[in-house]
């Protein structure tokens, strides 16, 4: 009987460090773009309510800020792609922005992140920015420095996976040759600067995009058996295959191997486009919380994951986008999700009843 009291002991203390693991790995990304949300002070409730530690919010609205208030909420706070060229023209800007926006909240608001720009790349609309957003991280990071607050908060910027030209087999991972001397500079940064880089991945539409040689089990998480042998590492998601094969970038960019990753942005619709549904948003959103404790077969470990969003977002367009919402905007939990140890332990094994092909090539 002791023995089998202590057996029991240890499967309670597993189940709620399995919890705090994710507890302490989950963020979620807080969008406003929507004209019936709940007010700042009753989002941040949501937050504590729910045991969601990590909110990014996309830029400073002093709503929000002040919400945030001795919330101890980590906050990864953005400055928009509308205010990079700006910030990029003098360090007095940038100093101007932080003392607004960082500074006159600082303690109170626990910001742990500065993401300047979010997906500027020279290969999509946001090339006319390429050539500012380093000055522009160099600027805040002096003036982050001038505040005082160096040590505390770190700064870089978020891009996607348009950026990777060879991502099949993860370990050939790339970046495309037409952003090499782009991601060279901001990964230059990154590495001096000690800061990760922050990746907003979506197997969602790698597999709505190419469903014939994606399988939707490999993008759910459900796979039951390995979809991708490479080497001596083996992927049964698409999700560590991506980021695994951003890491294989990053080791080709020199100083690229010190530079860690935190993914920053990743969720599933459940309407508005081809596999979006309920059923699979749902299962991929409580995989990936679960999946964010064990790491990617590149580097085992908690991987720091944003999901998005907290709501869904009805000013937003093409219709896909409105229906990426966690919680309805009346703050009705969409699905049954478990942020932390004071909800239940929940068990995602009978999440494996999908029949589509496993073949998979990114």
């Amino acid at each position: 009987m002791a023995a089998i009291a202590f057996l029991g002991l240890l499967l309670v203390a597993s189940s709620i460090e399995i919890a705090a693991g994710a507890h302490e790995s989950i963020g979620v990304c807080y969008g406003m773009l929507g004209n019936n949300l709940p007010s700042h002070d009753e989002v941040i409730q949501l937050y504590k309510s729910r045991n969601i530690t990590k909110l990014r919010l996309y830029d400073p609205n002093h709503g929000a800020l002040q919400a945030l208030r001795g919330s101890n909420i980590e906050v990864m706070l953005g400055l928009s792609n509308s205010d990079v060229k700006h910030i990029a023209s003098g360090t007095e800007h940038a100093i101007w922005w932080v003392q607004k926006n960082v500074r006159d909240f600082w303690p109170d608001v626990k910001i742990k992140y500065i993401v300047v720009g979010n997906e500027i790349s020279p290969v999509t609309g946001t090339s006319h920015l390429i050539s500012r957003l380093v000055p522009a991280m160099n600027n805040i990071y002096n003036a982050i420095s001038f505040a005082g607050l160096g040590n505390d908060i770190k700064v870089s910027t978020a891009v996607d996976m348009t950026l990777i030209g060879t991502s099949y087999p993860p370990s050939q991972g790339s970046f495309r040759n037409d952003a090499r001397w782009f991601v060279d500079r901001v990964v230059e940064f990154l590495k001096f600067m000690h800061s990760p880089l922050l990746v907003n991945i979506y197997p969602y539409f790698s597999y709505s995009g190419n469903p014939g040689q994606i399988s939707l089990p490999y993008a759910l998480f459900t796979a039951p058996n390995v979809v991708v042998q490479d080497g001596s590492r083996q992927y049964r998601n698409l999700f560590d295959a991506m980021l695994d094969s951003v890491y294989a970038a990053l080791d080709k960019v020199p100083g690229g191997r010190y530079v860690d990753i935190v993914v920053s942005e990743s969720g599933w619709p459940s309407a508005g486009g081809f596999g979006a549904t309920t059923d699979n948003a749902e299962t991929y959103l409580r995989n990936l919380i679960q999946h964010a404790i064990e790491g990617s077969p590149r580097k085992p470990g908690p991987i720091e994951t944003y999901l998005f969003a907290l709501f869904d977002e009805n000013n937003k367009n093409p219709e896909l986008e409105k229906h990426f919402g966690l919680f309805f905007p009346n703050k009705q939990p969409k699905y049954n999700l478990n942020f932390g140890v004071s909800d239940r332990v929940w068990d995602i094994s009978a999440e494996t009843n999908v029949t589509a092909s496993l073949r998979s090539e990114m």
